[in-house]
C-alpha cells in the first residue's frame, strides 16, 4: 500500500513540475513578458531532460564488463598492438 501511495505522489509531483515547465515555455514563446524565472525554470527543466535517469548501476546492466577488464586487456599488450611483438632474437625493423 505505501510503494502504491508513494508512486503516485511521485506521478503527481512530476506531472506539476512538467506542467510549470510548459507554463515558462509557453510564456516565453508567446512573448508574455517572460522574465528571468521562466528562463531558468524551461533551462532547468531542459537540463533535467538530459540526464541518464534510466540507467542503471554496472553491476546489473546486461553485457556488463568486470571492473579492471580493460586494465588487464591494456597490460597484456595484445589487443592493443596492430602487429605481434619480434620473437627473441629478432630485430624489429623500424623502416
Amino acid at each position: 500500500m505505501a510503494g502504491m501511495v508513494a508512486r503516485m505522489v511521485r506521478g503527481a509531483v512530476g506531472l506539476g513540475l512538467g506542467a510549470v515547465w510548459w507554463w515558462a515555455v509557453l510564456r516565453i514563446t508567446l512573448g508574455q513578458s517572460a522574465g528571468v524565472l521562466e528562463g531558468a525554470v524551461a533551462a532547468g527543466g531542459w537540463g533535467l531532460s538530459l540526464l541518464p535517469v534510466h540507467c542503471v548501476p554496472k553491476g546489473r546492466a546486461a553485457g556488463a564488463l568486470a571492473t579492471g577488464r580493460w586494465v588487464a586487456a591494456w597490460r597484456a599488450g595484445d589487443a592493443t598492438r596492430a602487429s605481434p611483438r619480434p620473437r627473441s632474437g629478432e630485430v624489429s625493423d623500424p623502416s
